[in-house]
């Protein structure tokens, strides 16, 4: 079997979004100045690089990050290139596409393929009609390698609230270059944290048999 590592690299120069906090890491003790151990603190926004969105995120009282069940984030995933690059995507861009092979949707895009150190505001969305089908087809969580469920300027974030409202979860800023599309087992767990609007999470993909896909 092949283990696919589709989550971003976190280091200083990777991308945030516009005004959000940059990712850091400071070296407290180190070794080599004498200290027992090397001792690090992380800087970090919930919605850097490869991340969960709880529906905290963009919702009042909407459950935190603590109370999402994991089986959410760990089973079989369906991964899906469209040929869009920015934009609504809907049902016509999964025409050829069967819906109903696993409960977990991951979209691959050009967003794989660009430098992760630069914010890109041109990017694939869900729109609500596609919310609508993925439900139909018992789908329980969208992950994108873009890095939101909406236009980035939008305020009424129509993608986030369609797909809550079919209880689907949201993954976002996965790294999905080098993965052929098929169904794998997924894997993508974030952290506990308590009244947390998201969290990072490191995802992977397992082959099912020898064949990938």
């Amino acid at each position: 079997m092949t283990i696919y590592d589709i989550s971003r690299t976190l280091d200083p120069s990777i991308a945030v979004w516009p005004g959000d906090t940059p990712y850091d890491l400071a070296q407290i003790l180190d070794r080599q100045q004498g200290d027992s151990v090397n001792l690090t603190t992380l800087t970090i926004s919930a919605h850097t690089g490869t991340h969960a969105d709880a529906p905290l995120h963009f919702t009042d009282n909407g459950t935190s990050m603590e109370k999402m069940p994991l089986d959410i984030y760990w089973g079989l995933a369906q991964v899906v290139t469209v040929k869009r690059e920015a934009g609504a995507l809907t049902s016509a861009d999964f025409a050829a596409v069967d819906l109903s092979l696993a409960p977990r949707l991951l979209v691959h895009s050009v967003a794989s393929h660009r430098d992760p150190t630069v914010f890109y505001p041109d990017f694939v969305y869900p729109s609500p009609e596609l919310a609508d089908l993925l439900a139909a087809h018992g789908v329980i969580l969208y992950g994108a390698d873009g890095p939101s469920m909406d236009d980035w300027q939008s305020a009424e974030l129509p993608g986030h609230n369609a797909l809550l409202r079919h209880g689907i979860s949201i993954i976002e800023g996965l790294d999905l270059s080098g993965v052929p599309d098929g169904v794998y087992e997924f894997v993508g767990l974030p952290l506990k944290i308590a009244d947390g609007d998201g969290s990072p999470i490191r995802a992977a993909l397992r082959t099912l048999n020898s064949d990938a896909g």
